[in-house]
């Protein structure tokens, strides 16, 4: 009874730093929680300690997690985290940026993944043709902007994003 208490617990600190209730619970973490609670408490150890890095504003932190729900279309996910990033200080632009900056990275993910992969000299001389004007002045800032594309390129396995 004790060790359900604190999965319970865990489970329910958990979701307060997801941002989401039990009514709304991705399935995967509903899963976890119910068959493999022994990960239940390392799962909300190190997403607490992802979203308490001191490197990174609140509102950088609550973007890049933002970023990331969108880029693996997790609407649950989604929701919450561009509510804790316009509470971080986001305005509706920076919000609308970061949703743009992650479609154009999956764009050029697919695009130089494939480039890679097919090793192939044709591809190496296509162009991309994929416009990029919105790496020009970003409202986040560039070096945020990067720091943003490099994570959407790590998740999406991008070597070629990664290491240019």
């Amino acid at each position: 009874m004790m060790e359900t208490t604190i999965q319970n617990e865990t489970l329910n600190d958990l979701l307060a730093i997801l941002g989401i209730d039990n009514h709304r619970m991705l399935p995967a973490l509903r899963s976890i929680a119910e068959n493999h609670t022994k990960y239940l408490r390392d799962l909300k150890i190190n997403v607490g300690n992802v979203l308490k890095l001191e490197t990174l504003t609140e509102k950088e932190k609550m973007l890049l997690a933002y970023a990331v729900a969108v880029n693996e279309r997790n609407e649950v996910l989604q929701a919450s985290f561009s509510i804790k990033a316009a509470e971080a200080g986001a305005s509706p632009e920076e919000l609308a940026e970061t949703v743009a900056c992650v479609s154009l990275l999956q764009v050029n993910n697919v695009f130089y993944r494939f480039r890679h992969f097919a090793k192939k000299e044709v591809y190496e001389k296509t162009p991309a043709g994929i416009k990029m004007s919105i790496m020009m002045s970003p409202l986040l800032g560039k070096e945020f902007f990067e720091l943003l594309s490099l994570c959407i390129s790590a998740l999406n396995g991008c070597e070629l994003c990664i290491c240019a």
